[in-house]
């Protein structure tokens, strides 16, 4: 793993976020988390790895044809791991945005499909979908209009008029929305869009995906455990290594507690909690993840970083064996 310091230097311009870059979660069985997110949900397999901070264990990347940031959902697995709980100061709920009109084939999609608690409603007058995955994950599909056609995989299985274009939004349960908005409006740029009962939305820019966050303002007490089933972080997209530096310096700054620059390959990630307790993390939104495979292999072979390669045989030992999608196009 690489690390970079940082000067606590005032940032000689306001660093900018351009919207959600990827969301991190924990599943227990790679294999069943790879066959229901490729086979289910319809999205490519765009990288195999591990966690750079726990080889021994898989970091398995989901997105539109070439990973692009908005796009990607990842998974720590945890062979074996013990289901977590939802609590304050954690993602709740991750949304994908899908065509208007599509709820219906979602349903009857998801359907035996692995997936539970499968349910219509409809939230700031959008229909949605909401169910969780094999690991209790919460997710929702939000019919959401004027989706690129850009952010989905061409490939998939899942007809084109109805398949999934990146990310709608991430739901924050929090005590108090003060807390996040200190984040989101006072240093990323998000202003508040609407209020639905206990949920309050932000929201940047006009147009785009990724690009809303809801807050659900709660009295409960209930600390997160995390486990298989839970986000673990969120990560906030910004467009270049020089912003992000931008970004560390005014965060130290600030007195937050913020890490080092960490190389993750496809793109260099800092961390922080938000004051409600959530983990952020922003991220460049390059170099991407053909930085090590062609677009056609995306997702077909085991890669790892340079600094690990030298342990691959160990590492493919611990690690459970896989099915790995064939070469595709993006």
């Amino acid at each position: 793993m690489t690390t970079a310091t940082a000067s606590t230097s005032s940032p000689r311009v306001q660093p900018t976020v351009g919207g959600l870059h990827h969301v991190t979660a924990i599943t227990a069985d790679a294999q069943r988390n790879i066959d229901f997110y490729t086979g289910a949900l319809g999205l490519r397999l765009v990288k195999v790895t591990v966690n750079y901070d726990d080889p021994s264990s898989y970091h398995l990347y989901y997105g539109d044809g070439l990973g692009r940031p908005g796009t990607v959902m990842t998974f720590f697995a945890w062979p074996h791991g013990r289901p977590g709980r939802t609590g304050v100061g954690q993602v709740s709920e991750t949304a994908l945005g899908i065509p208007v009109g599509g709820r219906n084939y979602w349903q009857q999609r998801l359907a035996g499909a692995g997936a539970t608690e499968i349910e219509q409603s409809s939230r700031f007058d959008s229909p949605i979908l909401t169910f969780r995955d094999p690991d209790g994950l919460a997710l929702s599909l939000v019919e959401t209009p004027d989706l690129a056609d850009l952010h989905r995989w061409h490939h998939s299985e899942v007809p084109a008029e109805w398949a999934i274009r990146g990310f709608h939004s991430v739901a924050l349960l929090e005590n108090d929305n003060a807390d996040p908005a200190a984040i989101l409006v006072d240093r990323f740029g998000y202003h508040q869009a609407a209020i639905d009962g206990a949920r309050v939305r932000y929201v940047l820019g006009q147009t785009g995906v990724a690009r809303t966050v809801d807050v659900v303002v709660t009295d409960a007490q209930t600390l997160p455990a995390t486990g298989a089933g839970q986000v673990h972080h969120v990560a906030f997209r910004t467009p270049d290594d020089e912003q992000q530096q931008h970004w560390l310096e005014l965060l130290l700054k600030e007195g937050r507690r913020v890490s080092p620059v960490m190389n993750r390959d496809y793109f260099h990630s800092i961390y922080f909690r938000e004051p409600g307790g959530v983990l952020f993390e922003i991220a460049t939104e390059g170099p991407g993840f053909t930085l090590n495979e062609p677009a056609e292999a995306l997702g077909t072979h085991l890669m790892l970083p340079q600094g690990l390669e030298s342990q691959r045989s160990a590492i493919e030992a611990s690690v459970p064996a896989i099915r790995f999608p064939g070469p595709m196009g993006p």
